[in-house]
């Protein structure tokens, strides 16, 4: 078996982006023998995704999964300072926000689709983990941190339902409770917090991140393909509820066009305090 391609070596932009300089060269792949390695390679904005980002997200994650190669894909950031922070909200018109909540949001396609990879995926969480990215991480297999990391979930503090999918990952992949502490209270954690609860597998110092990294991807890249896929798949399997998720995208599209939001965006902009009016 080839060795796997060591920790952020020999990155190369997706096919499209090295042919066409107008696509984003925000997010990386790199393939090497059974493992690929997807970044997120836009550090002066801690690494967020806006519309054109999440095309290539995507984009990436079809590749990799479409590489019959390929048995490990390591989803991680550029820089130290932070993994990803999210979903650009600005980003988006009103307008598109209501087609989006009621055409099941296209943020919510690519991280279903990122749970759904053929092969085991691991979050390497290079820093702090905010907004989406939080759901981004619960869309893999494995998550790794690194001390110092930070994370926020900040839906309720201007007026977001968060969708099904993000919703169902924080209960079924860490716990009732940390949904609520992470969505209702809008609580922060820090990385010993995270490791207790749960979202994360495994800690280790910055110095030793690395090294860990390519520990984990060479052991799932070496495990028998079949049963890794067969287990996979049986166990998320086993994990589902049945949530009336017409109720729930119901109660996220009014979310998507309330006062509330509009609200909440505004502030968040003009940093100050929303007022919401429950509307």
């Amino acid at each position: 078996m080839p060795r796997p391609v060591a920790f952020g070596d020999r990155l190369r932009y997706l096919a499209d982006n090295m042919t066409d300089p107008a696509q984003p060269t925000t997010v990386l792949l790199a393939i090497e023998g059974p493992r690929a390695t997807i970044t997120l390679n836009d550090p002066a904005k801690h690494n967020r995704l806006d519309p054109a980002g999440l095309r290539a997200l995507r984009a990436a994650i079809e590749k990799a999964d479409a590489d019959p190669a390929v048995r490990v894909t390591v989803v991680t950031g550029a820089g130290e300072k932070t993994f990803c922070s999210g979903y650009d909200l600005g980003s988006i018109s009103a307008s598109e926000r209501r087609s989006q909540a009621a055409d099941d949001d296209t943020f919510e396609k690519v991280m279903d689709r990122l749970e759904a990879m053929r092969m085991p995926t691991l979050c390497a969480l290079n820093g702090g983990v905010y907004g989406g990215a939080t759901d981004l991480a619960l869309a893999c297999d494995f998550r790794l941190g690194v001390r110092g990391m930070k994370f926020f979930m900040p839906a309720a503090r201007f007026g977001l339902h968060y969708y099904p999918g993000g919703l169902r990952r924080y209960t079924q992949k860490v716990s009732p409770s940390f949904a609520k502490r992470a969505f209702l209270l809008s609580e922060d954690f820090d990385d010993k917090e995270l490791l207790a609860v749960g979202y994360l597998d495994w800690l280790v110092d910055r110095t030793e991140f690395r090294d860990k990294v390519e520990e984990k991807a060479a052991k799932l890249a070496s495990l028998a393909p079949l049963s890794m896929v067969g287990m996979k798949r049986a166990i998320e399997q086993f994990a589902q509820a049945a949530p009336d998720l017409t109720s729930i995208r119901s109660g996220a599209q009014a979310c998507a066009v309330s006062e509330d939001l509009q609200e909440g965006l505004a502030a968040l902009r003009e940093r100050r305090a929303p007022a919401f009016k429950g509307r």
